[in-house]
């Protein structure tokens, strides 16, 4: 008979919430943190047999401090947070999961474009601050707005978030198209196009690659400038596929009509980072890295985990 593993997740807070958490204790003898130092890290996981992590680094370090462990699950589709030479010499695999936030970061992607875009935070405040109540006329904007139908929707990177993204733009009206960093072309009905016309062409660059050394700091202010000026850019991928300071600038000097961005270099953002300093604030869309984040999403990461764990134990 298999015995029960010893289960220690390190940094739970962004799921613990969820009904579908206790499951976890179903798998093994569970115990978890909301969050933990990278210091406590040997006292919390001492006996552990499986360790979850989401962002905790597990390093050599740590894992040489870990006798019993014998599987690392990560509860994220990365897994760069973990030691992988340090783990396989100990024959310890490590386990991700993928595909999880499809659908939420898509729904985002659509969702933040449509509020720089359309200026809705503005508006509402009109609404809640009196000025509408004050109005002459039965409407206000601030900045005009265009419909979606008709417009080039340029995406970079069309894997799964990529092409659900494609989906939800061609349900709109828009043209789709994208453009592969390996090259490869997609058995979709979209064309591909390189870096070059899909900046200089599309009314929409939705960023949806993952963070490599060839995607690194690939839209800087002379990729920003290529743009159209009414223009809108949305990353939902990685921070560090935007040069941030090049974007605030580009935001500012109006060579973009707006940008929304849900993920940053440095997270939580410093309070000296770039986009904390623009001037055109309503044309600058920031969230909190919540894209991933819906009710669904979370409880299929849950899921993944526990599979992951059966698996692996």
């Amino acid at each position: 008979m298999t015995p029960t593993p010893k289960i220690v997740f390190l940094d739970a807070s962004s799921l613990s919430d969820l009904p579908a958490f206790d499951r976890l204790n179903e798998v093994g003898d569970f115990t978890s943190y909301d969050l933990t130092e990278p210091s406590e890290v040997p006292e919390r996981a001492a006996d552990a047999q499986v360790i979850i992590t989401n962002k905790l680094e597990i390093t050599a370090e740590v894992i040489e401090q870990l006798p019993e462990l014998k599987l690392i699950c990560v509860s994220a589709t990365g897994t760069n947070n973990v030691d992988h030479k340090a783990a396989e010499k100990r024959n310890i695999p490590v386990r991700n999961v993928a595909g999880y936030s499809t659908d939420s970061v898509a729904q985002l992607t659509l969702t933040a474009y449509f509020t720089v875009a359309m200026d809705l935070l503005h508006l509402n405040e009109l609404v809640y601050n009196g000025a509408y109540s004050k109005a002459r006329d039965f409407t206000m904007w601030r900045h005009p707005f265009h419909e979606l139908p008709g417009k080039r929707f340029g995406i970079i990177g069309l894997g799964a978030i990529g092409q659900r993204v494609a989906e939800l733009a061609a349900c709109y009206g828009a043209e789709v198209v994208y453009h592969s960093i390996s090259g490869s072309d997609h058995d979709v009905p979209y064309r591909r196009v390189d870096l070059e016309e899909l900046l200089t062409t599309s009314d929409v660059v939705s960023i949806h690659c993952a963070l490599s050394d060839d995607t690194r700091h690939l839209i800087g202010y002379a990729e920003l400038e290529r743009m159209k000026s009414t223009a809108y850019l949305i990353n939902m991928a990685r921070g560090g596929i935007v040069v941030e300071a090049d974007l605030a600038r580009a935001i500012d000097a109006r060579e973009i009509a707006g940008a929304a961005v849900d993920t940053f270099s440095t997270e939580p953002l410093p309070d000296d980072h770039p986009y904390l300093g623009v001037k055109q604030r309503e044309h600058l869309l920031l969230t909190p890295h919540v894209a991933w984040a819906s009710v669904e999403a979370r409880t299929r990461l849950i899921d993944g985990v526990i599979e992951n764990i059966k698996a692996g134990w």
